[in-house]
């Protein structure tokens, strides 16, 4: 099969300022001079949209960086996407931008959530909701999902026994990540409703939600469950779909308007209103050239997941989760009998392969690693072989 040279261009990130090579060894003990390979933190390694690197150029060209003010272009181009990839209508004026959703996240806990009150969130589940709950002085109510073979489900009797009555928000990850689940639309609503039932506030982080794989449907809590129209907050970006997460520019979607105009009061508070080039980026990249570069993207990853899942699911003990979106394989090392420290040894040390341990994602993640596949497809192949020898002992 011929591979798309877009994706599999072996562009040296190193001594690039990137978080992901060149803060492996710091924190991972992986060095890429030695050939280590950065399969941890979420970024891709090609270049992004041809569309959006246009878009830059013209800026560049013109040369003049001031204030802007007119972001009508930028809000067209988002709920232009949001209708045309997800069936879902939205209005401009739902749409509030923040620096990134990490920044989106910190500022919607610490704004509605009051400093006693427990944050619910479902483990395992993306490391950065309980880092972002204890920056800003919360606390994280961990609530363990339910594994039932390849998938997790939601166990709603063990999130009743666990609430305390004094929470105010929930936060909800979909698609799951770390483990690329796609919750389905009765699963979204029954969420709903949960939260419904407790009077909490709740933030769906949607920022996974372009990366779908063949045969599966994502669908936007809005769509699911409009009924909770006056409770939800949404969040999504361009960045993982488009590799332009540097640019640090997330959106807030919230189409009730009493959350909306708290929201709203707080960014103008903190004087917050997003770079310009950022907006000129995913004005760009929500577009028809845009949507085929997105599709062409999720073709390599066809074919770096069943590279990576058939070296991997080959080692005795091991397992990757089949993936139904992002481009994060959520991987089971708990068969091999081996504690993560050994684990984490071996795929460091004699893989030199630096992914995202499990236990940073909460209770469930233990035995498990993280690998980021939005890369070559050499480098994804040559990963699995390192893999397979560092456990050969096993085989």
């Amino acid at each position: 099969m011929t591979l798309d040279p877009r994706f599999n261009q072996d562009i040296d990130r190193t001594g690039t300022g990137s978080s992901k090579w060149d803060k492996m060894e710091q924190l991972f003990g992986v060095s890429p001079a030695e050939g280590g390979l950065a399969m941890w933190t979420a970024d891709s390694d090609y270049a992004t949209a041809p569309c959006v690197i246009d878009a830059l150029c013209r800026a560049a060209e013109f040369g003049v960086f001031g204030y802007g003010y007119d972001d009508a272009a930028y809000k067209q181009a988002i709920t232009w996407w949001m209708a045309e990839r997800h069936g879902w209508e939205i209005e401009p004026d739902w749409i509030l931008t923040t620096q990134g959703l990490g920044h989106a996240l910190a500022t919607a806990i610490d704004l509605w959530s009051p400093a006693d009150a427990p944050v619910v969130i479902f483990s395992p589940v993306y490391h950065e909701f309980a880092a972002k709950i204890r920056k800003v002085g919360r606390t994280p109510l961990e609530i363990p999902l339910r594994r039932d073979g390849d998938r997790y489900e939601i166990d709603f009797d063990a999130a009743e026994a666990a609430l305390t009555g004094r929470e105010k928000v929930m936060l909800w990850c979909s698609p799951q990540n770390p483990s690329g689940r796609i919750w389905t639309a009765e699963e979204l609503r029954a969420v709903a409703a949960f939260a419904e039932a407790h009077d909490l506030i709740l933030i769906s982080d949607e920022i996974h939600h372009d990366l779908i794989y063949p045969g599966h449907r994502f669908v936007p809590a809005h769509v699911a469950a409009p009924e909770a129209s006056d409770r939800l907050v949404v969040l999504t970006a361009a960045s993982k779909t488009f590799n332009i997460a540097g640019q640090r520019t997330g959106n807030v979607i919230i189409p009730g308007a009493r959350l909306r105009s708290e929201m709203k009061s707080r960014l103008a508070a903190t004087d917050y209103q997003p770079g310009t080039l950022g907006v000129a980026m995913v004005t760009a990249a929500y577009s028809p050239e845009g949507a085929e570069w997105v599709d062409a993207q999720m073709q390599h990853l066809v074919g770096n997941c069943a590279a990576f899942e058939t070296a991997v699911n080959a080692i005795p003990g091991v397992r990757a989760l089949p993936l139904e979106a992002t481009y994060l394989a959520w991987v089971d090392f708990s068969g091999t009998g081996m504690s993560d420290s050994e684990i984490s040894e071996r795929v460091r040390k004699s893989a030199r392969i630096a992914p995202t341990p499990g236990p940073g994602f909460g209770r469930g993640g233990e035995g498990f690693l993280r690998f980021n596949l939005a890369t070559t497809r050499a480098r994804v192949e040559e990963a699995g072989r390192r893999l397979r020898e560092a456990f050969s002992d096993l085989q």
